[in-house]
């Protein structure tokens, strides 16, 4: 087993329990991409087990901080059979469910999300890819699943050194490839998702419990004309009018994502002429709308990651700043404001901070009806903070 060592002082972080190790904390030592490596202090002292990514600026990233425990092909099968037990034990409204969320799950770098009888996995680092046979087979053993696709296709991979691999891994006859166009049932409600090319791997599960909300705060405050930006499938839409709003307006600048939120709303009964769609850059068209009399009694603001890192934070702060500020501008009085940011580098408090900025220079005041998170299927745990990538806010203006 080889052996790389912390810098005297660096090892607090992994006394905590956090799984990341950074290049600059290295004193010594190196191993091929994704192996596993014991990680010692700069006295010697056992401090974890890790995968070592000599590409990234995550330099290792921890399997286990117990030094008799053996990371083999049973490790990996006895964590994934651990997250998938954690999930059914939440009974998710959805057969749309995240099985394994990296960190979270003791599986760095691992995401794999089930639409009904498909997994759908990213690899997002260099040991679980050095892994990945194993992980697939312990997959498909746990979950029940018959069949694993992969969607190792981001930007994350290129940090690690890795080319992006996307592709039937399991479960699928080469010449009898099925279609990787999927339909999944959400609270009641139909949305179809393509796990080749859609976003992330396919759907965004972590907004689950948002829009289930979002249907309900338009019901209870009678909400009937809705403004959802950046769009993408159209979830919230959906949400907005089984709530029952009467017009909804979507904004994306992806035309096949309207297409395929236009097909949502239709798959769930409602009428084409109450849901309408704008292919647009979404701050230009927030802009234009203001030079109309158009306000909106909901806004929803749900953007790309703009903030990967710590370090994109203070411009993507004023990304965000503008459109709330817009958004809020085209609020009814006593209207209902959605907002999130999905940025890593933006924490709770600082988007807070963000978007109280963003009132005061639209001159809008509003009291906080909820703080929003991801769905509990994408956990953070006490002793990685960061896992919590998703936040938000509901807003009532006065």
């Amino acid at each position: 087993m080889k052996v790389v060592r912390v810098r005297a002082g660096k090892d607090r972080s992994l006394l905590r329990r956090h799984p990341w190790v950074f290049e600059g904390s290295i004193a010594g030592g190196r191993a091929d991409s994704g192996e596993t490596v014991r990680v010692e202090a700069s006295d010697g002292r056992f401090l974890a087990w890790a995968a070592y990514s000599p590409q990234s600026s995550i330099r290792l990233r921890a399997w286990s901080f117990d030094e008799k425990e053996r990371i083999d092909a049973a490790f990996f099968a006895r964590r994934i059979e651990a997250a998938i037990a954690m999930r059914a034990r939440l009974a998710v409204a959805s057969d749309g469910v995240r099985l394994v969320h990296g960190e979270a799950d003791g599986l760095p770098g691992l995401v794999v999300d089930r639409y009904g009888d498909t997994l759908v996995a990213q690899f997002l680092a260099a040991g679980v890819e050095r892994w990945k046979p194993a992980i697939a087979d312990a997959l498909l053993a746990n979950s029940g699943a018959t069949r694993l696709y992969e969607r190792s296709d981001t930007s994350a991979r290129n940090r690690e050194g890795l080319p992006a691999a996307t592709g039937w891994l399991r479960g699928v006859d080469a010449d009898a490839a099925p279609s990787t166009e999927l339909e999944i049932r959400e609270h009641g409600w139909r949305f179809a998702v393509d796990i080749a090319h859609g976003h992330k791997t396919g759907f965004y599960l972590d907004q689950r419990d948002n829009r289930r909300l979002f249907a309900d705060l338009v019901r209870h405050f009678g909400v009937e004309r809705v403004l959802n930006c950046y769009c993408y499938s159209g979830g919230f839409s959906v949400a907005a009018l089984a709530g029952g709003a009467r017009q909804v307006l979507a904004i994306d600048s992806s035309a096949p994502a309207l297409a395929r939120a236009e097909a949502n709303v239709a798959g769930n009964g409602f009428g084409a002429t109450c849901h309408e769609t704008a292919c647009a850059d979404v701050n230009e068209q927030l802009r234009a709308l203001l030079q109309t009399s158009r306000r909106f009694d909901a806004i929803v603001l749900d953007p790309p990651k703009l903030a990967p890192t710590v370090a994109h934070a203070e411009r993507a702060a004023r990304a965000y700043k503008d459109i709330n500020r817009l958004a809020l501008m085209l609020l009814a009085p006593g209207g209902l404001l959605l907002t999130f940011s999905c940025s890593g580098g933006i924490d709770a408090d600082l988007f807070h901070k963000i978007v109280a900025g963003a009132g005061i220079d639209a001159g809008v005041d509003g009291f906080i009806h909820a703080r929003l998170a991801a769905a509990p299927d994408h956990p953070m745990t006490i002793e990685f903070p960061e896992g919590e990538y998703l936040k938000g806010l509901a807003i009532v203006r006065r």
